[in-house]
């Protein structure tokens, strides 16, 4: 398994376990993450998975499809390490990923 560390807007963290191969929306949803609505269910048509990357991780995830940045147009607050968790997939060189919640999502 891989350790996934999600901070919420109000700085609180949760550290979840994440199986290789799954998605980080996946993961979120699985383990009841506040701030991760997934509405789509991971299909990349909406932006309610949106997280920030720690910027500490922002060079070990590789960049974003054209999908993904067209689905960001539609994000709450986006900043340049926003990501959908959706189109993130969970590998064992993860292992320690930091991501963060917006206040709210789109």
């Amino acid at each position: 398994m891989v350790a996934v560390t999600f901070i919420d807007a109000q700085g609180q963290a949760r550290i979840v376990s994440a199986e290789p191969g799954s998605t980080l929306m996946e993961t979120a949803v699985r383990n009841d993450v506040p701030g991760i609505e997934a509405e789509c269910g991971g299909a990349c048509a909406c932006a309610t998975c949106h997280v920030y990357v720690d910027e500490a991780w922002a060079g070990a995830l590789p960049p974003p499809a054209s999908m993904e940045e067209d689905m960001l147009d539609f994000a709450f607050d986006v900043r340049p390490n926003s990501r959908l968790s959706c189109q993130i997939r969970i590998k064992p060189e993860l292992d320690g990923l930091v991501v963060h919640t917006p206040t709210r999502q789109a």
